[in-house]
């Protein structure tokens, strides 16, 4: 099979780490996958999928179509063949949006009438049934998500809140359509079509529903939804002969990357608090105060001394991570924006620092964070390895300064994620 010149997908991802998780999936399908931090100036060569990774989850609806159809006209300029528009497997969104005004806009762009979205994932327990989203065992509504600083989900029944964001008529398909396999799952999307349905919710609860629904989704222009449905997209290509599907393993191959190592977490997520406190109980940590940010408080440089006392020895972990109530409290004093602006500044600032110290492995949570350090680093542009944990994939910059990087998801990872991360990134001082 000749080699693939222009890449075959286009994906659109709303934030950081849900960018670096979506192209983690196309890789394990054997797709070479580049991740760009926002439209480049330049187009990656010998791809087979790009993903460009936008911080529009909590922007201004009207910012977010802006940036989401700047986007979509890049890829399609580089030849894309289909476009994926990916956000959060807990369907983050407020009642304005962004799923639903960014899907309208980019199915009008593309001159299409219908899509589906599907924000699925079963190896980190979100699966869809009879619409209502779960996490593990329990409905969204009642999952922790309901208590996001900035993004509270209180409906578990993704059809209602995705009618909430759009004009567009909503439908479901069902879990009994998609168990019965690709045909099934394409008369349902004829029948919703006929019915003047332009997005529909779909079940899913395990990997095959997914690899199913991808198959059924061969001829949409547009597929919207989480990282999870991307499994069924790249045996499109491979059937319709424009993926090798030979290339397997070599498709996350990446560079080694030497030099020191450190921890960032932003995140204040149930998961990443475990990971935090996992690691406290063996390694170095400095915890970021934000009201002593606020305060004027010398915390960037104390933060910056602390890593350096400690990375010659072994890597350290320099967090902002507390608890949901103690978030609530910081916000209601500071602000929601300014509390969460001051923390990723913060951590930016301490970034490029360390960078210049010679650090060149970073494992980074949370997508916000993700999306601020990566900017300080100066990396454009991210070539997508093998994968850590589900959701969680190894990455390189690509650039004149190698850098190794995990961006992590703050919900995403086992307890001892930190430690594991460093190893897969080539730190052997654990």
């Amino acid at each position: 099979m000749p080699a693939q010149t222009t890449p075959l997908l286009g994906c659109i991802a709303d934030d950081f780490t849900g960018a670096t998780d979506l192209a983690n999936m196309l890789v394990r399908e054997g797709m070479r996958t580049v991740q760009t931090i926002g439209v480049p100036d330049s187009a990656p060569q010998d791809v087979d999928a790009i993903v460009v990774a936008l911080k529009s989850r909590t922007a201004p609806a009207a910012e977010t179509v802006a940036d989401s159809l700047a986007a979509l006209g890049w890829l399609r300029q580089q030849g894309c063949r289909q476009f994926f528009f990916k956000y959060c497997s807990t369907f983050d969104s407020t009642p304005q949006g962004n799923i639903g005004p960014v899907t309208d806009a980019l199915l009008q762009a593309l001159g299409s009438d219908f899509t589906i979205a599907c924000p699925v994932f079963p190896e980190t327990g979100r699966t869809l049934y009879r619409g209502h989203l779960f996490i593990q065992d329990q409905l969204l509504s009642e999952s922790g998500m309901q208590n996001h600083p900035l993004t509270p989900m209180t409906d578990p029944n993704l059809v209602r809140v995705l009618q909430q964001q759009t004009a567009s008529r909503v439908g479901l398909i069902g879990y009994p359509a998609v168990s019965r396999g690709v045909e099934q799952i394409r008369a349902g999307f004829d029948v919703l079509r006929r019915q003047g349905v332009r997005m529909a919710i779909v079940d899913a609860l395990e990997n095959q529903d997914l690899y199913a629904i991808g198959a059924a989704c061969a001829d949409l222009p547009l597929v919207t939804g989480g990282s999870g449905i991307a499994l069924g997209l790249p045996g499109n290509f491979v059937r319709a002969g424009l993926l090798d599907p030979q290339q397997g393993a070599a498709a996350g191959e990446l560079p080694a990357v030497e030099g020191l190592s450190m921890v960032l977490a932003g995140s204040a997520s149930k998961a990443t608090n475990a990971q935090v406190k996992a690691w406290m109980e063996k390694r170095p940590a400095f915890r970021i105060d934000p009201l002593a940010l606020a305060s004027g408080e010398p915390v960037v440089a104390q933060a910056l001394a602390f890593a350096r006392q400690h990375l010659e020895r072994q890597p350290a972990l320099i967090y902002a991570t507390t608890t949901p109530e103690q978030v609530k409290q910081v916000q209601a004093e500071l602000g929601v924006e300014r509390a969460g602006l001051l923390i990723e500044q913060a951590l930016a600032d301490i970034a490029a620092a360390l960078l210049e110290s010679g650090v060149r492995r970073f494992v980074i949570a949370g997508g916000e964070t993700s999306g601020a350090v990566v900017k300080a680093l100066g990396v454009r542009a991210l070539r997508i390895g093998a994968q850590i944990d589900p959701g969680v994939p190894a990455t390189a910059s690509i650039g004149t300064t190698p850098l190794a990087l995990a961006l992590k998801s703050g919900n995403f990872g086992s307890i001892d994620f930190f430690e594991k991360a460093l190893r897969h990134l080539g730190e052997t001082r654990l």
